[in-house]
This record gives C-alpha cells, sequence and structure tokens, in this order.
C-alpha cells in the first residue's frame, strides 16, 4: 500500500468521521472493518453475516469486494435509514454519552424535537436467501464514543465485529436487515433513563441484539 493512500484514505475517514481524532487506519485499505481493532464481546449473539464498512461510497468502490452498484445502493439505503430511523435522544448530552462530544446534530420530525448521531459511514452485510444464493443489504454506521470502545454499530443495533476463525469482519444479521415489525415501527425519542436502563446502544426502538 503507498503512504499517498494510506494518507488519503485517513484523511477521508477523519473528516467523515466529524472529528473523531483517536481513528487511526492500521490497516491497507479504506474498509472501515479492517481498521479498527475488535475483540469478541463486540459480536452480538445470533446469526453473523459478513460485513464491508466503508466510510463513503467512493471507498467502497475502490476497494473492489462488492459490486459497485451494490456500493451505490447500500450507500442509498444508509441515507434513508439514517434520515427515517437514526437513533434519536432527548438531550444533546445523552446522545454524546454514547457517540462522543461534539458527534450529534438536532433535528425534528412530527412537531419533535431530537438529537441524533452523525452518520459515520455505511456497512454492506452479505447474505443467502433461502435458495442459498448471495445477496446484499446496506444500512448505515455510527461511531460509538471512547467509553463504549470507539467501534462501529448500526442504527438497528448491531456492532461490527471480526470473528477470529475466520479473520472477517461480521454483523449480527438484525443489525442490518431487521425484521419488518422493527423496520417499520416508529423511532423512539430516548431519554437519559432509558438509554441508562438499557445499559447504552440499542437501536432506540426497545430492540436489543443480546450480549
Amino acid at each position: 500500500m503507498s503512504q499517498k493512500r494510506k494518507r488519503s484514505g485517513s484523511l477521508k475517514l477523519t473528516t467523515m468521521l466529524a472529528g473523531a481524532a483517536s481513528f487511526t487506519l492500521v490497516a491497507c485499505g479504506d474498509d472501515i472493518g479492517s481498521s479498527t481493532q475488535w475483540d469478541q464481546s463486540s459480536i452480538a449473539q445470533g446469526e453473523k453475516v459478513e460485513a464491508f464498512g466503508y466510510a463513503n461510497v467512493d471507498d467502497c468502490k475502490r476497494s473492489d469486494k462488492v459490486p459497485d452498484a451494490e456500493c451505490d445502493a447500500a450507500w442509498a439505503a444508509a441515507q434513508k435509514d439514517n434520515a427515517v430511523s437514526a437513533p434519536r435522544y432527548a438531550e444533546q448530552s445523552t446522545c454524546e454519552d454514547l457517540y462522543g462530544a461534539g458527534n450529534c446534530v438536532p433535528r425534528s420530525s412530527g412537531g419533535a424535537n431530537f438529537f441524533t448521531p452523525l452518520l459515520a459511514g455505511f456497512v454492506i452485510g452479505q447474505m443467502m436467501d433461502n435458495f442459498g444464493r448471495p445477496y446484499y443489504r446496506g444500512t448505515g454506521l455510527y461511531r460509538e464514543g471512547e467509553r463504549y470502545g470507539g467501534g462501529y454499530s448500526s442504527g438497528w443495533g448491531g456492532s461490527l465485529g471480526r470473528d477470529y476463525r475466520t479473520g472477517r469482519t461480521v454483523i449480527a444479521r438484525q443489525g442490518i436487515e431487521p425484521p419488518d415489525t422493527i423496520r417499520q415501527a416508529p423511532p423512539k425519542v430516548q431519554t437519559r433513563t432509558a438509554v441508562v436502563s438499557r445499559g447504552g446502544f440499542g437501536g432506540g426502538r426497545g430492540f436489543g441484539m443480546g450480549g
């Protein structure tokens, strides 16, 4: 990997992550999933699927791990999910406790005011249908605050992690492709009390991935 590409990828990620200065690119390429050290506790229980995380659609296409059309589709899905279903918090301080200072923005919908974390990138998960044929799903990623490990989680409650048996980056399937009952449920504006009682991340609908 050339120094020029490494430096370029680091700058793009630093910009995309809105000032998360502690982020360090430690592996070749611009794949978010290959640039953070994980432990097994970061992987939620349940079915895991191979995942590819990127800061932006150009990084996805440059990595050449999934078709360009799937990069475009996943990025579009991430933006849509972020607009409609991003985690919502009643207080800015609660949001920043989870996602880091300066990483939450005010928004409003249906007359309600709340704060949501900044979109840090997106993830593409590779699934198999009932006939064993591969397909892809995408959604947004949010950067967790350092007190929660500084990793990446989806708005549906799934965290990127590394499967040490295969070396692949994975995410719980429901963290990228939740059931329709979860996906279609109106997002809840979470209070500090609700966040503390749940222990941190969870997607904002009382939906947890297990532990």
